[in-house]
């Protein structure tokens, strides 16, 4: 599973490396600090393309863009967004399959940028039985960006009226598959990792034009140019953030 990401890049970063005009970047996105312990719940940046509305209501072609989204997807259909906590991951086998996740899968995909993520390992055998769990940060050996397979859904706040602005709560899932077991990075630490969009499928998996079969076979590609670092513990309390949560133990 994939339950917490840093993502501190600068907005204007962000925008030149998935191509998104400085004008297609909204405000709160623009506007939220940098993380290095995002945690589901929390808003998120996410990259998305969507017809441009066009003056006389019909729909033009599709405009990347830079938004803000919350980590948790809540479905249209749902009836509160209380359920978004427990849909913070969709498991690639199944995402065409669970009602939550099919209709999103099809038209509504999403890349969330990141600078890496964290897993977490028992203590050795033999530890004191209150002994932490150990934190490790994976990242690109490279220092790179990496870009999360997400998706993202609209959801209607029944209590809110009509011009509220705050009727529509927009969410997001990442999408995890299986880790190899003999990757020497990802396999000693969990069985399942986030999934990665190469920078050459981006366009492909973000065009709502192409249907959800053709996507999901973008998924599942070995990662590569990953490490990992052992972390300090203070990243397994959300309410740490800096730096120095990604600086080796």
């Amino acid at each position: 599973m994939c339950g917490r990401y840093a993502s501190f890049r600068a907005t204007q970063d962000l925008a030149d490396a998935f191509g998104v005009d400085p004008e297609d970047v909204a405000d709160d996105a623009a506007g939220l600090p940098p993380s290095w312990n995002l945690a589901p719940t929390d808003p998120v940046r996410i990259v998305v393309e969507r017809p441009e509305k066009l003056a006389d209501g019909t729909r033009g072609e599709p405009v990347r863009s830079l938004r803000l989204a919350r980590w948790g997807l809540v479905p249209g259909w749902a009836k509160d967004p209380s359920i978004g906590s427990r849909l913070i991951n969709a498991r690639m086998e199944t995402v065409g399959e669970k009602p939550a996740f099919r209709k999103a899968l099809a038209s509504r995909r999403c890349l969330v940028p990141a600078e890496g993520w964290y897993e977490w390992t028992d203590p050795p055998e033999g530890s004191p039985r209150r002994a932490r769990k150990t934190p490790h940060w994976i990242h690109r050996t490279d220092g790179g960006l990496l870009a999360f397979a997400g998706l993202y859904e609209f959801w209607r706040d029944p209590g809110c009226s009509d011009d509220d602005p705050l009727r529509w709560l927009v969410s997001m899932t990442i999408v995890t598959g299986g880790a190899p077991a003999d990757d020497p990075v990802i396999g000693p630490l969990h069985d399942r990792q986030p999934v990665l969009v190469d920078p050459g499928d981006w366009a492909t998996w973000l065009d709502p034009s192409v249907e959800a079969r053709e996507a999901a076979a973008l998924l599942g590609a070995p990662p590569r140019g990953l490490t990992a670092v052992t972390v300090s513990t203070a990243v397994s309390s959300v309410r740490n953030d800096g730096p120095e949560l990604i600086e080796p133990a």
